[in-house]
């Protein structure tokens, strides 16, 4: 008969389950001791910081982030006070964490170990990438309404005005043709544009299947060099161990024919012009669903990345907004649709632009159990460099 003490797990035991919890948490998770060494750091700390824990272990806290940055303040004030505290968007922005790193953090004591406290660190880029998609999806509903609305209040209007103009074409003289003309040219123009509005209105479920994503940029990439982007270079970086994206394929590349052609307008005429393409596995990114507790996994990245000018600031955060743009004769509605695609496959996009860089990168689900090599594999050429 065995005792109760058998059904306990033992030290080691309980020692490996903690770390392979906090190795499974998607937030950076330390633990500082007393003299300010980091005695402790799951994967995605030691990620966050570019060491190894037993790297990290040898030095202070302050080695590693900006000097006088708040988050010292805040463990003395937790040892002081031995309560937790959170702070929110604390710039860790530094030569060794790199560029925009904002994050929120919770500090909290260490009730065994005194002196000592752990920090988790919540990097608000995702999550602030993640609030503006919503945001794009509510841009993109609202377009919806509009749509609906413009298809039956504006097209009937302007046939008719079409048909009279027609009719007047006939009986006015020679040098009067060109208005009745134009005014057929100019209904004929706002017609198209209400139409392509209209496709934001269709809320039927996207036909999906698994996609090679390879075969889709390669297509892309053939279309744009033989016509906007002939005297561009396109590279690519492929990750060809990529499992397919589970995406109705013609919608996939009606969003990177836009994107390749924005990027080529972006590089424009400057000899050093480029654009690349690339494709990789990024596991630990999750998006929430509406209405449930189901949490949908983004693994999947693609990218379109151009060395134009970039994008201004202030237009950064509203770039999927309907009716943005920077064109001369834009419409605005390019990267909405783009967005509201994207959203009808449960995935995100964004853009990120700084020094002459500019990467619009869509994040997607993968399709369970399917390969790349089940995903139509003829059509697969294999990694690029």
């Amino acid at each position: 008969m065995s005792s109760d003490t058998d059904s306990v797990p033992s030290t080691n035991t309980r020692n490996a389950l903690a770390m392979a919890v906090l190795n499974a948490i998607q937030n950076p998770v330390v633990m500082v001791d007393e003299a300010g060494l980091m005695t402790f750091a799951n994967w995605e700390g030691e990620a966050f910081f570019g060491a190894s824990a037993s790297h990290l272990a040898r030095y202070n806290i302050s080695t590693f982030i900006p000097f006088g940055s708040p988050l010292l303040a805040l463990i003395d004030q937790v040892r002081e006070r031995r309560a937790p505290v959170n702070e929110y968007r604390v710039d860790l922005s530094s030569p060794r964490l790199g560029q925009d790193k904002l994050v929120d953090l919770y500090v909290a004591p260490v009730v065994s170990e005194p002196g000592s406290v752990v920090i988790v660190f919540q990097e608000r880029s995702m999550a602030d990438k993640i609030d503006r998609q919503l945001t794009h999806r509510a841009a993109a509903r609202s377009v919806t309404g509009l749509a609906s609305m413009l298809a039956h209040e504006i097209k009937n209007p302007l046939s008719g005005i079409r048909g009279a103009a027609q009719l007047l074409e006939q009986s006015v003289e020679d040098e009067d043709r060109a208005l009745t003309r134009l005014i057929c040219d100019e209904t004929d123009r706002i017609v198209s544009l209400v139409d392509r509005m209209e496709v934001f209105s269709d809320e039927r479920p996207v036909d999906r299947v698994p996609v090679n994503i390879h075969s889709v940029l390669d297509h892309v990439k053939a279309v744009a060099k033989a016509g906007f982007a002939r005297n561009i270079k396109i590279s690519e970086l492929y990750d060809p161990s990529l499992p397919a994206v589970y995406a109705n394929r013609d919608q996939l590349v009606q969003i990177f024919l836009n994107l390749v052609k924005n990027a080529a307008e972006a590089v424009g005429d400057k000899p050093e012009g480029e654009i690349m393409l690339t494709t990789a596995y990024r596991p630990g990114i999750r998006l929430s669903v509406a209405g449930s507790r189901e949490k949908i996994s983004l693994p999947l990245e693609f990218c379109v990345i151009d060395n134009g000018p970039g994008v201004p600031a202030d237009l950064l955060p509203h770039l999927f907004d309907p009716f943005v743009t920077t064109k001369m004769n834009g419409t605005g509605l390019g990267l909405a649709l783009v967005a509201k695609i994207i959203g009808d496959h449960g995935g995100i996009v964004e853009c990120d632009s700084q020094n002459h860089k500019t990467t619009f990168r869509v994040l997607m689900p993968a399709s369970k159990g399917i390969t790349l090599e089940d995903a139509n594999p003829a059509n697969f050429t294999g990694p690029h460099k």
